[in-house]
């Protein structure tokens, strides 16, 4: 297959913008789907590459020259630009392609990237076909059979239960880079033959770090996406089969590649029709959550990496949709409708039809695995807040509270549900803005403390603790009870608050519990008792 051929795929509609016809003969190899800025590092020579040029922004003028440059340095054969999200393909895209040579290629808007992804892999998989080697890896016969199971559009699971049964290799199984099991050739134990090869997660053998499999099909540099062939067993001999069976597969990882790059694409459209004052009625609907009652918002991010370090380059940080792909390989196994993208500020969040603790389990759940695939320093938080109807205010907040829940949450996973106490509503605000609040009202106790044995914050902790009780902080801090009034008296001198006000003992409470971390360790030692 060569680049000028995709100018007569039926009903496709690809237009060139830019091309000379030596170019438009480059042979093509594969195709890569991606939305990256700057994808050289995941791109592999004489590869199509597909972008719904979402990374694009019209205010940023170097933007189309640098996704430029990428695919020169990575050596593509084409570009192939959706016209889907800004209504035609820009100009300054068009110069670029022209400085550095790329063949640039359209896809209308009416044109899902799927149909292209399918229809570019079964021509390049069908000039396979007709060149196969007696040599091949994999026997004629059995190429030809599989590739009929390709062109019918058979599921993952039938083509490699097909594949190991006619090829004698070991069980395998197909998952995704993050771990979740698409196909698998080894049943359970209670399975009947016609679930055998369904994509069981309890009969698939846990992947490691380093067990990473054979890849299949478009990889785009995320730990949680692309395809992965995990033989059950090692075997030298059936490696050469199994790479070229992992090489068959492709079109059916393409698919689902493209597949999760629409979804991604129209749950970013969601998210932003939350932002502005767009109507919510079709992008629910294009999301498959026209009919949810009711919807949990999440939101998610990775913390970390070498982003903004002394000597980091700029692609040493996570892209941000990494933690989109993060939510999509954790809620996928709910089986309910959910919507998981990135909106136009960078932010991933999803939108899942099911109730708001079932979301939260399966996140904590599912998030130890999707840990392990990270590297270096990077950690995966998700915040879950609480379910709204489909109205745009209600899901509006309730996307609100599960970033303030992602901010402020003890744990990696944070509830909405957490926010039932003072302690947890404060995890949420800024520790610049808790820490000045603790000192703007607590720092003459803390003054007074420097100076002193005697520890007024540990009083005044210690009698807020005992609801204001004489006695019992007395006997909390061994200590005669005219001690301790003695001890108010001067708190309420130093601080000009009464604690015989509910008012002012609720803002003595909350600045104790402002207090930054190291503060609190101080404040809990001196609760303890001193004579």
């Amino acid at each position: 297959m060569i680049v000028g051929d995709l100018l007569h795929l039926d009903d496709l509609d690809i237009r060139l913008a830019w091309g000379t016809p030596d170019l438009l003969d480059r042979p093509v190899t594969g195709l890569s789907s991606t939305d990256l800025q700057d994808p050289a590092r995941y791109l592999q020579p004489g590869e199509l590459v597909l972008t719904g040029l979402v990374w694009w922004q019209p205010a940023e003028a170097s933007g189309a020259l640098r996704f430029a440059t990428a695919l020169r340095s990575a050596g593509v054969a084409a570009l192939l630009a959706g016209e889907g999200t800004h209504g035609s393909v820009p100009d300054s895209l068009a110069d670029a392609c022209r400085t550095h040579g790329i063949p640039l290629l359209t896809v209308p808007a009416g044109v899902s990237f799927r149909a292209v992804t399918d229809r570019v892999y079964l021509r390049l998989w069908g000039d396979l076909r007709a060149g196969a080697q007696d040599t091949a890896a994999i026997p004629e016969t059995v190429r030809h059979e599989l590739l009929d199971l390709l062109h019918a559009d058979a599921g993952a699971g039938e083509v490699l239960a097909h594949a190991v049964g006619r090829l004698g290799v070991p069980d395998c199984s197909i998952t995704t880079a993050g771990g979740r099991a698409v196909a698998t050739t080894a049943a359970p134990a209670n399975a009947t033959p016609a679930n055998a090869a369904s994509a069981t997660a309890a009969s698939v053998p846990p992947a490691g770090r380093g067990d990473t499999g054979l890849p299949v099909g478009p990889q785009d540099g995320s730990p949680f996406d692309g395809w992965r062939l995990r033989p059950h067993l090692r075997s030298a001999a059936a490696e050469p089969v199994l790479q070229a069976l992992a090489e068959l597969l492709a079109p059916l990882a393409a698919r689902a590649h493209a597949d999760a790059g629409a979804r991604r694409r129209a749950a970013g459209r969601l998210l932003d029709a939350l932002i502005g004052e767009a109507g919510l009625a079709e992008p629910l609907a294009a999301c498959g959550l026209g009919g949810a009652e009711s919807l949990v918002a999440v939101t998610a991010r990775i913390d970390g990496g070498r982003a903004g370090q002394a000597g980091a380059a700029p692609g040493d940080g996570p892209p941000a949709a990494w933690a989109a792909h993060a939510l999509a390989e954790a809620l996928h196994p709910l089986g309910a409708p959910y919507a998981a993208g990135t909106d136009r500020d960078g932010r991933s969040a999803a939108l899942v039809a099911a109730p708001a603790e079932q979301v939260a389990e399966r996140l904590r759940r599912a998030r130890p695995a999707l840990q392990g695939r990270l590297t270096g320093r990077r950690t995966l938080r998700v915040g879950v807040g609480p379910a709204a109807p489909p109205a745009p205010a209600a899901l509006r907040a309730a996307l609100v509270q599960a970033r303030y829940v992602l901010e402020g949450s003890a744990g990696p996973v944070g509830s909405a549900a957490e926010l039932d106490s003072l302690d947890g509503l404060l995890r949420g605000i800024p520790p610049e803005v808790t820490a000045a609040f603790h000192a703007r009202l607590l720092a003459p106790l803390a003054a007074h403390d420097r100076e002193n044995s005697v520890s007024l914050l540990g009083t005044l902790a210690v009698f807020l603790d005992h609801d204001g009780s004489w006695a019992r902080t007395a006997e909390a801090l061994c200590i005669h009870v005219n001690t301790v009034h003695y001890r108010i008296r001067r708190i309420e001198e130093l601080t000009g608050r009464s604690l015989a006000r509910l008012r002012d003992r609720l803002d003595l409470r909350t600045a104790l519990l402002c207090a930054p971390q190291p503060a609190r360790a101080q404040a809990a030692q001196a609760q303890a008792p001193a004579r």
